[in-house]
């Protein structure tokens, strides 16, 4: 049997091939799992035609995890596509390029509460949203990048995945009773387009696999994608609120 077998999972984030959330949704489907994905705007049509790049297409459905209307809609138009979801994957982050890139100083509030909405607060309203659908046994996974330090770039992002972090505990803490978990992975630099829209990046990500006992590969995605797999899985059914690093063992090591 599969790891997924017969699971049905929200997917978020899918932009490109490169996505990382591209890869959760590929390998959850070569796992058994039915995928559903979510977009806006102009991105939408983009999401439309990678899920046709999946080893089966998956649907889209519309989700702006900052529009009020689109959360209270989730449940339903999900419910198009199936009764019951087992899964969430939050990939979602965006700050503005003005707190970023060496910009901590200068940045003004409007610019960070947007970071912070996005990168941060959107995996309370997913999961708020997403929460009719879910059962017991059933879970959410997010993506970070270890908050614990102070990045070169990463500025209000870092503040931003700080937030993340704590959301997911306190979300591990309010939806435990209904048997719903609440874990993150952190994983290293992926050149994905997101990652490479942060001013400077080539920074963040210079000199990682040098620091990685195990090496690390900025363009491999796979590492991070079985993480998020193994946690939607029904093999970590006592795990919650924790944070699952995948950054070929960076974090444990000192300068």
């Amino acid at each position: 049997m599969a790891l997924l077998d017969g699971k049905t999972l929200l997917v978020t984030g899918v932009l490109t091939e490169g996505s990382i959330a591209f890869h959760v949704a590929r390998l959850a489907q070569e796992q058994g799992a039915d995928v559903v994905l979510t977009s806006f705007g102009r991105q939408l049509r983009l999401t439309q035609a990678i899920a046709r790049r999946l080893p089966a297409a998956a649907p889209v459905v519309e989700l702006d995890v900052t529009s009020d209307a689109d959360l209270a809609a989730l449940a339903a138009r999900t419910g198009e596509h199936t009764d019951h979801l087992d899964g969430v994957v939050h990939s979602i982050g965006f700050a503005p390029q003005s707190v970023l890139g060496g910009n901590f100083l200068a940045a003004q509030w409007p610019d960070v509460a947007t970071a912070l909405q996005v990168s941060a607060f959107s995996l309370k309203a997913l999961a708020a949203a997403a929460q009719p659908l879910l059962g017991r046994g059933s879970s959410i996974v997010g993506l970070t990048l270890d908050a614990t330090v102070a990045w070169p770039v990463y500025d209000w992002m870092g503040v931003a995945k700080a937030a993340l972090e704590s959301t997911a505990r306190y979300l591990a803490r309010d939806l435990g009773p209904a048997g719903i978990r609440v874990n993150l992975v952190s994983a290293g630099p992926v050149r994905t387009k997101a990652a490479t829209s942060i001013p400077g990046f080539e920074t963040l990500e210079g000199g990682w696999d040098a620091r990685a006992p195990l090496g690390w590969d900025v363009a491999d995605a796979e590492p991070t994608a079985r993480a998020v797999a193994a946690l939607l899985s029904d093999w970590f059914p006592a795990t919650t609120g924790e944070i699952v690093h995948v950054d070929g063992g960076v974090h444990a090591m000192g300068v």
